[in-house]
């Protein structure tokens, strides 16, 4: 069985954790591409496209954030699917005709979603639970839904993830390792006080993170989505050859 190809659309600023933790979740040969350079795919041809999170806020006045925007809108167009993690899930937010805010507060640490009732059978979140724990850090929400955007997960701060047609947005950082969970708290200092950033820590444990990896599961759930929408496209004969590219 040929593997999918995935574009991942990498909008993190030179953080080298966000391409291992994409690359070891994501079972798919992945061509990165590096946003916030000025670097987007010249095609569509991609089994599905994955948007990274990013210390940017959507509405900031950045030469590279609005052709990310048209190029996830003209995927969805397309029927792509698509997956969009914390930034990612704002930019697919903002590109679907949503709207995106900053927040009063800002989330940060190992804390419980809630699945809605409607969502015990979505693709990505149906085998999650009706609650679950991951980790989050966000100053931005996704306040106002696409149109046409059905709710799946929420929490006290707001929407943590939607579905519209074959794509969906997370909020929170399924990918996330110890190691990233610690490093970006330990950024946060300056924007949320060292008594936070110290609770914040105290709580990155083994065990907490166990919780967790219970999310992972949707980009195992996202994969086979994705080859689903892949076959049925190659039976009905609607699927093209895809260009050759570079694993970066």
């Amino acid at each position: 069985m040929t593997r999918l190809r995935f574009a991942l659309l990498n909008a993190a600023h030179g953080d080298e954790s966000t391409t291992r933790n994409f690359r070891r979740e994501l079972d798919a040969d992945l061509t990165e591409f590096h946003a916030t350079d000025g670097q987007l795919p010249d095609h569509h041809e991609f089994d599905g496209i994955v948007i990274t999170g990013s210390r940017a806020s959507v509405y900031w006045d950045e030469d590279w954030i609005p052709p990310l925007v048209e190029y996830v809108a003209d995927a969805h167009e397309r029927d792509i699917p698509i997956l969009g993690v914390c930034y990612g899930h704002q930019i697919l937010a903002e590109a679907l005709d949503g709207r995106v805010a900053g927040m009063d507060d800002f989330e940060i640490g190992y804390n419980e979603i809630q699945r809605r009732p409607g969502a015990a059978d979505d693709e990505l979140l149906g085998n999650l639970g009706d609650a679950f724990t991951v980790f989050t850090t966000h100053g931005d929400a996704v306040v106002d839904l696409p149109p046409d955007a059905e709710l799946l997960a929420e929490n006290e701060f707001g929407v943590h993830a939607f579905r519209a047609g074959h794509a969906w947005g997370v909020q929170f950082h399924p990918e996330y390792d110890i190691a990233t969970a610690r490093e970006v708290t330990e950024g946060k200092r300056d924007s949320i006080g060292d008594e936070r950033v110290d609770a914040v820590l105290a709580d990155v444990t083994p065990a907490n993170y166990e919780t967790a990896c219970e999310a992972k599961r949707l980009f195992e759930n996202f994969t086979q989505y994705a080859r689903r929408v892949a076959d049925e496209a190659a039976s009905s004969g609607e699927g093209t050859d895809a260009p050759t590219a570079t694993d970066d």
